[in-house]
C-alpha cells in the first residue's frame, strides 16, 4: 500500500502542478483536469477509504493520517466515518438509514422511496447529477452536516477538539488549493470553470463506482419488520444480499478503485486491506454457495453499468 500511495499522490501533485502552473492550451488544460479528477478519485478510492476503515495499516496513527487525505481534497474524514462506516455499512440499502441511497427528491434509488413524475427520466439525467455530487459535498453538505449534527434523519455528534480542528484546517487547505493558489496565475472565471469541470468528472467517477455495488437490479432492499424494526436476515447475510461485486478479473480496474469492485468482501471484512479481496472472494463465494446464500457478481464493468441503468429505469416507471 505504501508504494501505491506514493504513486497516487505523485499522480495528484503532478496533475495539479501541470494544470495550475503551466500555460496550457485549452485541450491540454482539459486533459490535465481529467487527470487531476482521476487522481483525486483514486485518493478517495484507495488511501482515505482504507485509512478510514482502519485497514490501511496496523498502526492507528498511520490509519488516521491516511484518512485525513480526504480532508485535503475537499471532504471530511469525520463525516465520512459516520456517513459511510457507520450508517452505510450497518444499514446497507435500508431506506431512511443508509444515506448513500438518499439523493433527495431528484432521484429514486430505493423501492420504498416516493416516486415522482420526473423520475421516469432518471435513467437519463442521474448521470449528470452524479457529476454535481462532489461539489455539493465539498461546499455544502459537509457544512450542513456539521452545523445540524445529523446526516439525513440520523443524529450524529458534532466534532470537537482535534476532529473539529482537522475539519476546519482541511477546508481551509482545500479552498486555498482549489481557488486561491490557481487565482494567482489565472483569471477567476477560468479557475471557476476548470474547478467545476474537474470536480464534475470526479463526482461522476465516485458516484458511478459506489452505485454499482448497491443500486443494481440484483441488490436487495429489505424492509424492517414494522413492529420490531428488525430485519429477517442476520447481519452478514444482509450485507451479502444487498451488495454486488463486479469485474473481479479486471486487474487494472481493481488497482484503480481500491478493490471497490469486491464490495461484498469489503462489507464483510472492512478492516482487511483491499489488496486481499480477490483471494478472499473465492472463499466467500464458495461458502455462500454451500449455504444457499445469494452471492452476485457481474462479470464485467459494463454489465454492472447496464444493470444500474436498468435499475434507474425500473424505479422511475409507474408501478
Amino acid at each position: 500500500m505504501y508504494q501505491k500511495t506514493l504513486i497516487i499522490l505523485a499522480w495528484f501533485i503532478a496533475s495539479y502542478s501541470v494544470l495550475v502552473f503551466s500555460n496550457l492550451p485549452l485541450w491540454g488544460g482539459l486533459l490535465a483536469s481529467v487527470s487531476l479528477a482521476m487522481a483525486t478519485a483514486a485518493i478517495g478510492f484507495n488511501i482515505q477509504h482504507d485509512g478510514n476503515h482502519q485497514s490501511y495499516s496496523d498502526n492507528r496513527i498511520i490509519n488516521r493520517l491516511m484518512a485525513m487525505t480526504l480532508d485535503i481534497v475537499g471532504g471530511s474524514s469525520y463525516l465520512w466515518h459516520w456517513k459511510h462506516n457507520t450508517l452505510h455499512h450497518i444499514y446497507s440499502n435500508i431506506h431512511e438509514h443508509d444515506d448513500d441511497i438518499n439523493v433527495g427528491l431528484l432521484g429514486r434509488l430505493a423501492p420504498q422511496q416516493q416516486r415522482l413524475f420526473f423520475h421516469r427520466y432518471q435513467h437519463f439525467y442521474m448521470w449528470l447529477l452524479y457529476g454535481f455530487t462532489a461539489v455539493k459535498w465539498q461546499v455544502l453538505d459537509d457544512f450542513i452536516g456539521i452545523s445540524k449534527g445529523r446526516i439525513g434523519k440520523i443524529k450524529i455528534p458534532r466534532p470537537r477538539g482535534w476532529d473539529l480542528a482537522v475539519f476546519i484546517a482541511g477546508k481551509i487547505f482545500f479552498f486555498n488549493l482549489a481557488w486561491i493558489v490557481p487565482s494567482l496565475f489565472h483569471p477567476v472565471w477560468v479557475v471557476t470553470c476548470f474547478y467545476l469541470f474537474t470536480v464534475g468528472i470526479m463526482g461522476l467517477l465516485l458516484g458511478v463506482i459506489f452505485q454499482l455495488a448497491h443500486c443494481v437490479e440484483e441488490a436487495d432492499f429489505p424492509n424492517p419488520d414494522p413492529d420490531t424494526n428488525q430485519l429477517q436476515n442476520e447481519w452478514m447475510i444482509h450485507q451479502i444480499e444487498t451488495t454486488v461485486d463486479f469485474a473481479r478479473n479486471n486487474q487494472l480496474l481493481n488497482w484503480y478503485i481500491g478493490g471497490l469492485n469486491f464490495q461484498i468482501e469489503h462489507h464483510l471484512f472492512p478492516r482487511i486491506s483491499h489488496i486481499y479481496y480477490p483471494a478472499l472472494s473465492k472463499i466467500v463465494e464458495q461458502t455462500c454457495r454451500e449455504y444457499g446464500i445469494n452471492y452476485t457478481a457481474h462479470a464485467s464493468f459494463m454489465s454492472s453499468l447496464r444493470s444500474h441503468y436498468r435499475f434507474l429505469y425500473r424505479l422511475g416507471q409507474p408501478a
